[in-house]
């Protein structure tokens, strides 16, 4: 707004009820029956005379319609200057109700309704028909109100119609202010004229009579009744009201019923015959009118939402901020002239009559909205204004911007209260094609949260000028104003189908001479273009100055143009999440014990994100899929992922040297960055067509439906593909000399078939490099040639753990399995030895009785053979030893010192006892058992010295094996006791119900 200048929305103050209602005014379409019958909370503010004539617009046809109630009921011997019967018979939300309204507080409190404007008209009018003034009071008239489309035929409400059952008689009881004795003697004669007339002459006061949406009770209301009695009595009262209100002095009636040809209602025969037949009547006896007409459309919108009219030095000054751009030579050739802008003409007067809204935007209203059938005239405009200036107000106490003047794209659609109030106006009467609309509206235009929509996008995007601070809505307003163009259709009366580009540059004007043409031709352009703009649009092609070029938003949505359109809205969170969902959905840990993720997390550092996602997994091969959303290869982008991998892997320096004991068995799965690039791009696509499956247009289609389920399943294809070959890239830890440095080795996949994503291929391809073992390589001669000198001597759990620690160690493809079953092979075939600490030599009988846990079992060098008869170095030939045992006869047999010690026997190769040979180090202890501690409880006891025995073994390192199965029956707390005890030994036990 120019400095200088009182905006509008602080020069004029909206009503308090739209204020509180947020726009949305609650009592538009206002109700005779409440008026008149309102209790308490449910008593409108209209009910209240003074409160209506403030907010009523005097139109010249609502005082002429009261004026003829005035004179006919309070202007004496005149009365016969007045009709008698009137028919308002204009279409919903034209006014009918605000005028029976009014023609209720004329009759019910004079006084108070002729101290307003709307009732000093009267007088005046009626003062000018008769030559005098009215009494003031109208001489103590009546009211009968019969309020239709709030009455049940045949069903009376107590304290509103008494004992009455038919229409008749609750005309009666209210005629007669519920005296019985009056309605029980005139009750009989439901169809005798002359009884009516007599009944209403017997109040001896003025009458006015208001039948208020007849038809809602003569029509389909009687179908419903199924009484063809109270029909036929009901219709008779009708026919002879109708005849007798012309024939008794000082008595008007007032009947709304909506012309057959403006009233779409469905109908019965039967009802179509009572309607037809009541409309003969109406048109013998009465006159039809109505209260308002397309030039009262700003003063009453004024009067409804404002409580005070403008200074006359605001309308003036604001006219003046509006001058240059509308002399200005470009302006008026290439648009004013072209719109046929007659306003412009006379554009001080239809400021002042249509302020705050711009006099383009009341053009068409009421020469367009106006036209529309469905269009409920008064009281959708009422709607649309209230909602837009209330949201115009809020932005303009907040700070941001707010037209001079409201155009025809100044009505907010970010704004629910508006949008829905245009789309349910009767502009759009087809619910598809309201939800149509309603989706064009958010993403061709601004979506709800004003942040996004195509022209919004535009907006916010665009670059500073010396414009955008006095026009930063510039696009949306043009869409705006191509939204409206396009829901009244193809009814805009002598324009065509949509709006003209003359005309969507007219609705981004401003006052402000900075906003050239110029700028205004390329705003537009830009917000049809096919590439960057509204992907709804139509373009009509213009033929020269006199046929420009019009713009449409079309509803018939293809699937092709919904997709474009959420496409738009697909954020980059969106987009890297759906990523890495099909990353994790299409991966495979193949040989790899665990397969493992990390989510990305931006907000830190990616070597942050590694080092605390808890990879360093003790004796487990670990496959890592990245999150490509923070994690990445090549194309100059890698340092922060190679700096986070090098940490992770415990290669770090300084503060960032984690004690990484187990990188070695971590290998890591990533994107490259370019084709990452490509991918997200194939995700924007898959995410627009699942959202577009899921919109209510397309489930509430087939034909869209299945195009979208198609094409759904393609794009989840192409998706997994762009997945797989965006995961080129694996780094792991290599050591290719034992006696050199570690550092990180990356392998990357050229043919598009092969991915990281598979643990299977990822394992394949890191055995041609020798980091692992591919199944069934890793033997006795594998093993020993990856042991060193210094190996020998570790004890087995030091040398399992070294498998998965030590880089200079390939990966075992089946891990501790492959291990065991080498050294298992290597000590049966003689190449290593399992030695106890001590140093004696430990037989084993299965691969799986090697202990990769034992602290206290190593692998030896095999030691020379010896005799076993002198224990010396082996012979060739016959041991002389042997020789002279045999001579004399000896059967004692010596053992060589040194022998083997069994650890799997029951008994000692060599027993000091038996033979005089060193006793044996270990012992092999088996044993077996089956007990019922319930029948025998003494058993426990020795059970219990057993296990103590063991316990007291085990906790003095004085056993080196374990193997066995134990069967127990158990109560439930010990069960849970030993189950966390096996999870902490890692050993797989079962514990059921029994």
């Amino acid at each position: 707004m120019t400095k200088g200048v009182t905006p509008w929305w602080k020069a004029l103050k909206i009503r308090p009820e739209i204020v509180n209602a947020a726009g949305q005014i609650d009592d538009v379409q206002m109700s005779l029956f409440q008026a008149v019958h309102g209790t308490g909370r449910d008593k409108p503010p209209y009910a209240d005379a003074t409160y209506y004539g403030e907010i009523t617009h005097p139109t010249g046809r609502l005082i002429d319609l009261l004026t003829e109630i005035a004179i006919r009921v309070g202007g004496g011997s005149d009365y016969l200057k007045a009709r008698a019967v009137t028919r308002l018979d204009q279409g919903m939300g034209g006014g009918k109700s605000h005028a029976c309204i009014g023609a209720y507080h004329l009759i019910a409190n004079p006084e108070a309704l002729f101290a307003t404007e709307l009732g000093k008209g009267v007088i005046s009018r009626a003062k000018a028909r008769i030559g005098r003034d009215l009494p003031d009071d109208l001489d103590n008239p009546h009211v009968v109100v019969l309020p239709c489309d709030n009455m049940t035929p045949g069903a009376g409400v107590q304290e509103l119609d008494g004992p009455a059952v038919n229409l008749y008689e609750r005309f009666l009881w209210r005629l007669f202010g519920k005296d019985y004795t009056l309605f029980e003697r005139y009750r009989p004669f439901w169809s005798d004229k002359s009884k009516i007339a007599e009944a209403i002459k017997a109040v001896n006061r003025p009458v006015l009579i208001i039948v208020d949406e007849v038809l809602d009770y003569v029509g389909n209301g009687l179908d419903g009744a199924q009484k063809p009695d109270l029909a036929a009595q009901d219709m008779a009262f009708l026919r002879a009201l109708l005849d007798v209100v012309n024939d008794v002095p000082r008595v008007a009636l007032l009947m709304v019923m909506i012309a057959s040809e403006r009233d779409k209602t469905a109908l019965s025969d039967e009802a179509k015959d009572r309607r037809d037949d009541l409309n003969g009547l109406l048109d013998r006896n009465g006159l039809p009118a109505t209260v308002t007409e397309v030039g009262d459309f700003a003063d009453i919108l004024r009067r409804r939402l404002f409580d005070a009219e403008p200074a006359a030095e605001v309308l003036s000054a604001t006219a003046a901020l509006y001058k240059p751009v509308l002399d200005n030579k470009a302006w008026n050739k290439h648009v004013w002239d072209s719109i046929g802008a007659e306003w412009r003409r006379r554009w001080n007067d239809e400021v002042a009559a249509c302020y705050p809204f711009h006099p383009m935007l009341m053009s068409v209203a009421k020469e367009e909205w106006s036209k529309v059938t469905g269009f409920q005239r008064v009281r959708s405009t009422i709607r649309i204004f209230a909602a837009t200036v209330y949201a115009q107000q809020q932005r303009g106490k907040a700070g941001e911007w707010v037209p001079a003047l409201i155009g025809p794209g100044d009505l907010p659609l970010s704004d629910s209260s508006v949008r829905e109030a245009l789309l349910g106006s009767g502009l759009v009467e087809d619910d598809r094609t309201i939800a149509n609309y309603r989706s064009l509206a958010e993403i061709e235009v601004v979506n709800h949260d004003d942040a996004a929509g195509t022209a919004r996008r535009q907006d916010l995007a665009r670059t500073p000028t010396i414009w955008t601070e006095t026009n930063p809505r510039v696009a949306e307003r043009a869409a705006t104003f191509i939204f409206l163009a396009s829901i009244v259709g193809t009814l805009r009366p002598g324009r065509g189908r949509g709006a003209s580009a003359p005309e969507v540059k007219a609705a981004t004007s401003v006052p402000d001479a900075n906003y050239s043409l110029t700028d205004a031709d390329t705003v537009v352009e830009e917000l049809v273009h096919p590439d960057r703009g509204m992907s709804a649009v139509e373009i009509v092609p213009g033929q020269g100055n006199n046929k420009p070029a019009r713009y449409f938003l079309s509803t018939r949505l293809t699937h092709r143009m919904l997709v474009n359109n959420i496409r738009r809205t697909v954020t980059e969170a969106e987009r890297d999440e759906v990523l890495f969902e099909f990353a994790q959905g299409l991966s495979n840990g193949g040989p790899f014990r665990e397969l493992m993720f990390v989510e990305a997390d931006t907000a830190r550092p990616a070597a942050d994100v590694l080092a605390t996602a808890g990879l360093d997994t003790a004796h487990t091969t670990r496959l890592i899929v990245l999150d490509p959303a923070q994690f990445s290869l090549r194309n100059g982008m890698e340092a922060p992922t190679m700096e986070a991998l090098t940490v992770a892997m415990g290669l770090g320096e300084g503060t960032q040297k984690l004690p990484v004991q187990w990188g070695s068995s971590a290998v890591y799965a990533l994107v490259n960055t370019q084709r990452r690039g490509l991918a997200r791009g194939v995700a924007v696509e898959y995410l627009a067509r699942q959202k577009a499956l899921a919109a209510p247009e397309v489930q509430g289609d087939d034909d869209l439906k299945a195009t979208g389920t198609k094409d759904l399943a393609s794009a989840k294809q192409q998706l997994e593909k762009a997945v797989k070959r965006a995961y080129q890239h694996v780094v792991y830890l290599t050591q290719p000399d034992p006696d050199g440095e570690r550092y990180l080795d990356q392998l990357a996949f050229d043919d598009e078939n092969h991915t990281a994503l598979d643990g299977t291929l990822v394992w394949k391809s890191l055995a041609a490099r020798d980091k692992v073992f591919d199944k069934g390589q890793f033997d006795p001669k594998a093993l020993l040639h990856n042991l060193r000198d210094q190996d020998y001597g570790r004890t087995l759990s030091d040398l399992r753990a070294a498998f998965y620690s030590a880089p200079r160690l390939p990966l075992l493809f089946a891990g501790d399995r492959d291990l065991q079953q080498a050294i298992y092979d290597a000590a049966e075939t003689g190449l290593v030895d399992i030695v106890d600490g001590s140093g004696g030599r430990v037989v084993v009988t299965a691969p799986g009785q090697v202990n990769l846990t034992s602290a206290g079992l190593r692998l030896a060098k095999p030691q020379p053979k010896t005799c076993e008869h002198c224990g010396q170095a082996d012979h060739t030939g016959t041991c002389p030893t042997a020789q002279s045992a045999s001579a004399t006869g000896s059967a004692a047999a010596t053992t060589p010192p040194g022998g083997a010690t069994s650890g799997a026997a029951t008994g000692s190769a060599g027993n000091k006892e038996d033979n005089g040979s060193p006793a044996a180090t270990e012992k092999q202890a088996a044993f077996s058992f089956t007990s019922n501690l319930l029948a025998n409880s003494g058993n426990s006891d020795a059970f219990a010295a057993l296990f103590k025995t063991l316990y007291m073994a085990l906790d003095e390192r004085q056993i080196s094996y374990l193997q066995g199965t134990l069967q127990l029956v158990v109560d439930a707390d010990t069960a849970n006791d030993l189950q966390q005890n096996m999870d902490e030994l890692g050993i797989s036990g079962t514990i059921k119900d029994i």
